[in-house]
Formats: structure tokens, sequence, C-alpha cells
């Protein structure tokens, strides 16, 4: 999860200003969505730490520490994270293309990959950890209120924070114009194409050594969190109107204290925080605070957050999904493809906000076995690979994304396929063993 606050972790200063509810309204509206043409694009990485030769061996948090200390004199161009389960996160800056945002990342990921070897460690590009039990490695105040919050829906919020893992892309909101490349129809593509990233990516079959019945095991946790915590608004012709509603409805995670254990309310929105002012009063801070706690599958921070992909395997498979997404967001013939294809896609949510509704369901359990989505994913790609080379992408990333429709787009297959083929050892390879065995 790419949750990091705009304050401080460890603490909270407090204006000495109480906001209204009009104020967050205003505020929510000016911040999260700033429109543009699109010229920006990120990526955020993030990937299991697994034992080099022995994967399903845990990692003992002495050796965590050890390997994370080493990491820190890197020069990196990407912000390095630990996330609560000791995953790794790199997030790029904002680049001016799909090139400079690979050279980057790819460049730093060597050197992390490089320090983490002599430690016996390794990068897993996993969603959810087939082996190993959620355990918490980071002990600060934020992640003691997150996850005794999130234990009031069951082990789901635990396995988000400590098992899971995923590529996030970061695309510019749009114009503030109508049209293929406009704010609305970017909102609202997000939350449809958003269904095909999810059945095309999905990689993360198995938890505790055994098939769960999804593809996506990390979508079904999402989906079992609560729509207050995970889900994203209602979609309209306003979508900045919806979010800052939802910012204001949905619940708050935690009440922040200087030198105090913090307050987790059960049950407290914030529009209900700013009308009590109990326990105190909330700031701006503590607005900026709760939209940090909120993880839709597509989060607006000025720029739209795609945050439901599946960490993919292989030291490159991110590049894949960062193409596609960037090619069908950014690209203006592409993106009026991308539309075209996913608009009968619409009458499968039923009008219920994603992803807890049936067509994001369908997608993370059955991924391109559902033939609908297979046969859109087939066109969304065709559309990406007309559209990279006009974006500037190299041969190399047009091979790669050509190779990924022709290995399981095509062919009705995800990731998560591979993996379960290797569990039940009919590709001739043992899953979880050393490869070089």
């Amino acid at each position: 999860m790419s949750d990091a606050p705009t304050a401080p972790a460890g603490g909270c200063t407090q204006p000495h200003t109480a906001l209204s509810e009009a104020e967050v309204e205003a505020l929510v509206r000016g911040i999260c969505f700033k429109t543009g043409p699109p010229r920006r694009l990120g990526v955020e990485v993030e990937w299991l730490v697994h034992e080099l030769r022995a994967p399903q061996l845990p990692v003992t948090p002495e050796r965590l520490d050890a390997a994370y200390a080493a990491l820190r004199p890197l020069s990196l161009r990407s912000a390095l994270t630990v996330e609560p389960g000791g995953q790794l996160e790199l997030s790029s800056p904002p680049a001016d293309s799909l090139t400079d945002v690979i050279a980057t990342v790819s460049a730093d990921l060597d050197a992390v990959r490089a320090v983490l070897r002599e430690n016996d460690l390794t990068l897993v590009g996993l969603g959810h950890d087939p082996w190993h039990e959620p355990r918490r490695f980071l002990r600060e105040p934020r992640y003691d209120a997150m996850e005794a919050c999130l234990d009031r829906d069951g082990p789901s919020g635990r396995a988000m924070m400590c098992a899971s893992a995923s590529v996030q892309v970061c695309v510019d909101a749009g114009h503030e114009e109508p049209g293929p490349l406009g704010h609305v129809r970017r909102w609202w593509l997000a939350h449809h194409l958003g269904a095909v990233l999810v059945a095309v990516f999905a990689n993360s079959p198995l938890a505790g050594h055994r098939p769960t019945g999804w593809l996506s095991t990390r979508q079904l946790m999402w989906t079992r969190i609560g729509a207050g915590r995970a889900g994203g608004p209602p979609l309209d012709a306003d979508p900045r109107g919806a979010w800052a509603r939802h910012v204001l409805d949905s619940p708050v995670m935690c009440v922040r204290h200087d030198g105090a254990p913090w307050d987790v309310p059960e049950g407290l929105s914030f529009r209900e925080w700013i009308r009590t002012g109990a326990p105190r009063p909330p700031t701006r801070e503590d607005l900026d605070y709760h939209v940090t706690t909120l993880f839709p599958p597509v989060r607006p921070r000025g720029h739209l957050e795609l945050r439901m992909i599946d960490a993919q395997p292989g030291d490159d498979g991110w590049i894949v999904p960062l193409a596609v997404t960037a090619a069908l967001f950014d690209d203006p013939e592409a993106a009026e493809t991308a539309y075209r294809a996913v608009k009968p896609l619409a009458e499968r949510t039923l009008g219920l906000p994603a992803p807890h509704n049936p067509l994001w369901v369908d997608a993370a359990r059955s991924g391109l076995a559902d033939a609908e989505l297979r046969e859109v994913a087939v066109t969304c790609f065709t559309a990406a690979l007309d559209a990279l080379p006009r974006l500037g992408a190299g041969p190399e990333v047009v091979e790669a994304v050509t190779a990924y429709l022709d290995r399981h787009v095509v062919l009705g297959r995800c990731p998560a396929d591979d993996l379960l083929d290797r569990q039940r050892g009919t590709d001739g390879r043992a899953y979880g063993k050393d490869p070089r065995s």
C-alpha cells in the first residue's frame, strides 16, 4: 500500500484552526483533482522480500533490519520505503515520458537487488505472499492504529498491510474540458478499465500454500475490507464532488495525539467528527492524514493513482502494466478505443462502486477465463501496442507487451494461471524451489 502520510508518521503537529464541512469540500476538490494536459507519469512498485535460496522460509526481523540498513546509503532517484510487513516499495519521481520512468526505476531496482543479494535476500513479485502468515515488521503509531481499525473487519486488513504487493500506476487527472483525455472520462475509465487490469495481471492465487479459488487473492482481500475504507465513490458527472462526499462520509481511522496513544474510533465519519468536535476538532493536517487512510482502487491525489494491479513476476514484469496503462490513458486514440471497449462492462457493475461490485469480483476470481473480459483485454492491448511508439516507447517495451499479449491475454491466461500450474507441477517445475537447483 502506498499510504505514506504527508505529516510525520510518528506524531501530529496540529494547526490551531478547525475545519468546516465547506472548507473540507473545497480543499478536497482543489487538491485531489488538479487538471491540465496529461504529461506526467509515475509508478510505485511494491515487492515481497524473501530468502534468496529458500523463499518458503520466513525472513527474521533482524535480517530485514540489517538489509534495510545497508540500503539506506544508496543514492536512488526513486523514493524507497518500507511497508508494514517489511515489503519494499520504490516510488518513481513524476516523469515526462514512459521511457524516463522505466530507466529510473530499472536502475534503482538494480541497485537495491545487488544489496539484497549480498544479504541472501531477493525481491519477489507476487500480489499476495503464498506461504507466510501476515506479520508486522514496522512498529509505529500509524500502523498500530491501522491494525486495530482493520481487525474489526477480520483478518483481511492484516493481509493487505503485511502480505501483499502491487504495481501502482500514476497518471495525470486529465484536461478540464471533455473528450478522451478529459478528467471526467479518465475517472470513469479508470474504474472500468481497472477491472480489466485486475483480470489481465492477476498474480496472487495462493495463501497458506493452497489455492484460494481466486486468481487475485490480493483483490479478494480488498473486497473484504469495508467499502468506506477500501471502496470508491459512486460514479457521476462530478468526480470532484463525489470524491469530496466520500472523504467526508468515510470512517476516521485514527485521531492522532502528541505523546499519547492514538484513538481508534469506531463508526466515526470525518463529517461527524467535524460536527461533534470530539475528542478534539479536526484540522487541515487531520484531513490530509485522513485521505491517506482511504484505499480505493483509484485514488485521486492531484493525479490518479491506479492501485488495482498485483505485483508482477520477474525483474521487469512491472513494465508491461505500466506501459499498457500509460498508453490507454495518455494516447488519445488508444484512450478512445479503451473507453468504447470497456463501456459494455459498466452494466455488470450494477451501479455499485468498485471494487465491491460483480464486475470486479468476477475479474479477481476468474481473470481472463471470463470471455467478455478477455475480449476487451485483447482490444485494449492491441490499442496500447499501436500507441506505444507514439509515446516514444522503445522496441524492448513493445516486444514485452507483444509477448504478454501472445503468451497470456490471447490465451485467456494471467500470471496466476502460471503459478497454479507450477503449484500443481504441471509445467515441470516445483513451485517455491530455488530455480537454480
